[in-house]
């Protein structure tokens, strides 16, 4: 009997040791496969997560997309179009080469190279760079045509590389050969559709990761991956699909992960024409040019409803393009409460008290749950005496038909891909040309708007640059150029005994995952 109690405390003290204490292998379930093992071909969020875990950049971004000091310890800018990196010291490769600066200048001139057939490259981000230079074994000279205050944003989506690799193709690197960074993983072998395994790199030159090996498992099907995460196949997994996210909270045994991402989702209303094809007051004319006209619809949203009842909890109300603790955020800017009264009482001083006539478009395919967001917004439209018609579309015919301006009212989502306001600022909202505001697909304008924008893009000093940000931020929404909805959140699921922050820009790293 005296053993029998001895065992049996044993064991409970070893169930009651926390998950991790023990196993040194992780397994992580993806919602999307890796294309291609070669970090510098594709730009796309899955190629560029994995990445992360067996590359390191110049710089690198922290949970919430701000720039970090990775091989490069420090930087200064000698003048507006010159900057000098400080090398890390005493780094090495998976293959126990030294890390210098004649491995820097090889990779930012292979990217070139590597981008060829690519179908999103990386070449964008080294395009300013005319001229890079190895001054010395650890110290980078970088030329560019012009004042780039990006310039780190951009080089944090450059992996580095040994210089020896600068010739070496995609395709060996698909293959496994060559797939050789300073993470803190090792490559060990990639089954595309399937599965990629890395190991512990026990030569990492920061904190060791947790984790002897780990496997991402890929689940392109969500119920499939909930299940695993459920059933313990897996230890943890990412992009939770909203109908389950109730289900794995539920649950004593796991975690669940849910943080603001970096995708804002918003309203795009036609301001360029007087008269638009489908928003059409008594007289014919477009309302949506009327600035009050454009509140009311914002007051009319109750957003905090549309994140609990229709996303499950996963998202955040958002009354500006970029979420808070991103470079260029205001926290000045408040949401536009939920206010019908409000907006009754905006679209009557601005001549439309019996309303107008609105058909609101919107993508039924591209984003979680948007074709029932966008019935939930026309239903709060029609509340304030809109006579709103929704209507959805494939994504595939949707944006561009939207894109050659066939819609009047139509429902979008922008990531902030550089970690900083104008990164949609830009694209969305900045007069319409050659080569700015592509994504502005409701043709608003505001000179003083684009002034600040392009000003901030030229500012090397941080302060003034993200003042000019705030600035241009209040410009446009004082305008509502667009109306923010909110920011779709990134989730994952984990079991007890494990941590993880979460990231903005939905990445699963598991150098970040913890033992508790």
């Amino acid at each position: 009997m005296k053993f029998l109690t001895i065992a049996a405390a044993l064991a409970a003290s070893v169930f009651a040791v926390p998950f991790a204490a023990h196993a040194k292998d992780l397994t992580v379930g993806l919602a999307a496969s890796t294309t291609s093992m070669d970090p510098q071909f594709y730009v796309v969020g899955p190629n560029s997560a994995m990445a992360r875990n067996l590359f390191d950049g110049l710089v690198n971004q922290d949970a919430k997309q701000q720039i970090q000091p990775a091989l490069a310890a420090s930087w200064t800018t000698i003048d507006d179009t010159t900057w000098e990196f400080k090398l890390r010291p005493n780094v090495k490769f998976h293959d126990g080469s030294d890390f210098t600066a004649d491995d820097v200048v090889a990779s930012i001139k292979r990217v070139p190279l590597a981008s060829k057939n690519s179908p999103s490259s990386f070449a964008a981000y080294v395009k300013a760079i005319t001229e890079i230079t190895a001054v010395d074994p650890l110290t980078v000279r970088i030329k560019t045509d012009g004042p780039t205050p990006l310039l780190l944003n951009n080089l944090s989506r450059i992996a580095i590389l040994p210089a020896e690799m600068e010739k070496t193709t995609t395709e060996d690197m698909n293959s496994g050969k060559g797939v050789i960074g300073t993470g803190p993983f090792k490559f060990v072998s990639w089954t595309p559709d399937d599965n990629v395994v890395v190991a512990r790199n026990d030569g990492y030159w920061g904190e060791k990761a947790a984790w002897d090996k780990v496997t991402f498992r890929v689940f392109k099907n969500s119920s499939a991956r909930v299940a695993a995460m459920l059933s313990g196949d897996v230890d943890m997994i990412e992009s939770i699909p909203t109908a389950d996210t109730r289900k794995l909270q539920a649950s004593d045994k796991l975690k669940v992960v849910n943080v603001a991402g970096n995708r804002i989702m918003y309203l795009h209303m036609d301001q360029g024409r007087e008269e638009s094809p489908f928003a059409k007051g008594p007289d014919g004319k477009n309302p949506l040019l009327k600035p009050e006209v454009r509140r009311a619809l914002s007051l009319s949203i109750n957003r905090e409803a549309l994140v609990d009842r229709i996303m499950d909890g996963q998202g955040v109300p958002a009354g500006q393009v970029v979420p808070e603790g991103y470079f260029g955020y205001d926290p000045a800017i408040k949401v536009d409460a939920y206010d019908p009264n409000k907006a009754k009482e905006l679209l009557a001083k601005a001549g439309y008290p019996d309303g107008f006539s609105l058909t609101f478009h919107a993508s039924n395919d591209r984003y979680p749950n948007d074709s029932k967001v966008a019935q939930a917004i026309g239903q709060f439209f029609s509340r304030i005496g809109i006579k709103t018609e929704v209507v959805t579309l494939p994504g595939s015919v949707y944006f561009t038909r939207a894109s050659n301006l066939e819609f009047s009212f139509i429902m979008g989502g922008a990531a902030v891909e550089t970690g900083e306001a104008s990164g949609v600022l830009g694209p969305i909202l900045e007069t319409y040309g050659e080569k700015a505001g592509q994504g502005n697909r409701g043709r608003y304008s505001n000179p003083e708007f684009d002034k600040a924008l392009s000003e901030a893009r030229g500012t090397l000093d941080d302060a003034k640059r993200e003042a000019l940000l705030k600035k241009a931020t209040e410009i446009a929404m004082t305008d509502l150029g667009v109306i923010p909805v909110f920011y779709l959140a990134n989730t994952w699921a984990l079991k007890n005994g494990l941590s993880y922050e979460g990231r903005s820009d939905a990445y699963t790293l598991p150098y970040y995952v913890k033992p508790n």
